[in-house]
């Protein structure tokens, strides 16, 4: 059996006018090659469509089901065409975005989200909440489409560009003696007991902020380690050591916590947003990155 879609249309016009001139003409079609295409069509399903005498044309049982479903696959056709075309221009389909737990407070993200949704509506964004290191391993194989992730050593198959640096603040209880400066020195936590993450949980944030202090001949006395940022805060708030976060984490408000400034210009975090080099590129990814990428990604976020 060899029906082509043309072969439908053919046999849909002739049943809604139930007349082959007619049809003809609206098909833009002289009336014996329709004809004969109508022939061909019932010889191929073996059944009689039409009812067919000098004076009038009617549809036959086998005719008139074969009218509904020809006017469903036509249907279905277009909707798959459609769909296509939708997927293709990045206007229907799922993204799934990694980013680290710091990236909802971030401004730029959380605008984008809001933007690109605003946008694409039948866009499904599927957000993971999962550390940077741990982002590596999905986007190489296709499980996540885009990181957002602070700065790390990555493999020759991840791309990878700057969103913002943002600065780094040192966090304390609301009674610690320098809870009301303006601005510290790295050095001034040498002897704090200091709250800050579990180095096997493997964020970027320890080994940056390990960094840091480490350039100022810091060895922090590590009082607590942690798995989250909102575990850190909660124990600087009950007053049993200070951390050190990125500003983005100042959006969480604790009337017990106090931010302060650091003084040095390293004291800075850089936010990525990271993709796989041999992935396909798609039109989603590329309409979300053009949104978490505007202007100079080398601004200061926050």
């Amino acid at each position: 059996m060899n029906i082509e879609l043309r072969h439908l249309r053919y046999f849909i016009a002739v049943a809604e006018e139930l007349h082959f001139g007619r049809a003809a003409r609206r098909l833009n079609l002289s009336q014996p090659p329709l004809s004969q295409q109508i022939q061909g069509l019932e010889q191929q399903i073996g059944a009689r469509l039409l009812a067919r005498t000098n004076r009038s044309v009617q549809l036959t049982a086998a005719g008139a089901q074969f009218l509904i479903d020809a006017r469903q696959i036509l249907q279905n056709v277009a909707q798959a065409a459609d769909k296509a075309a939708r997927l293709h221009r990045g206007d229907l389909g799922e993204l799934r975005i990694g980013f680290t737990s710091s990236a909802p407070f971030i401004t730029a993200v959380s605008d984008a989200l809001f933007t690109f949704r605003q946008r694409y509506p039948a866009v499904h964004i599927q957000m993971q909440e999962i550390n940077t290191r741990q982002q590596l391993a999905p986007l190489n194989e296709g499980r996540l489409d885009l990181g957002v992730m602070r700065n790390t050593p990555l493999p020759d198959t991840l791309d990878h560009q700057l969103m913002l640096r943002e600065p780094l603040y040192a966090v304390f209880p609301r009674a610690h003696r320098l809870a009301g400066e303006a601005t510290i020195s790295v050095s001034e936590l040498a002897q704090e007991p200091f709250i800050f993450f579990d180095p096997q949980v493997g964020t970027a944030l320890y080994s940056e902020t390990m960094s840091l202090l480490q350039r100022y001949g810091v060895s922090p006395n590590i009082a607590q380690e942690v798995g989250e940022a909102m575990t850190i805060l909660g124990l600087v708030a009950t007053g049993l050591g200070v951390s050190i976060l990125p500003a983005s984490f100042s959006r969480i408000r604790l009337d017990e916590v106090r931010w302060v400034a650091l003084q040095e210009a390293d004291a800075r975090s850089e936010v990525w947003l990271v993709w796989a080099k041999q992935r396909e590129t798609t039109a989603l990814r590329e309409h979300m990155k053009a949104l978490l990428l505007p202007g100079d990604a080398g601004l200061t976020g926050g």
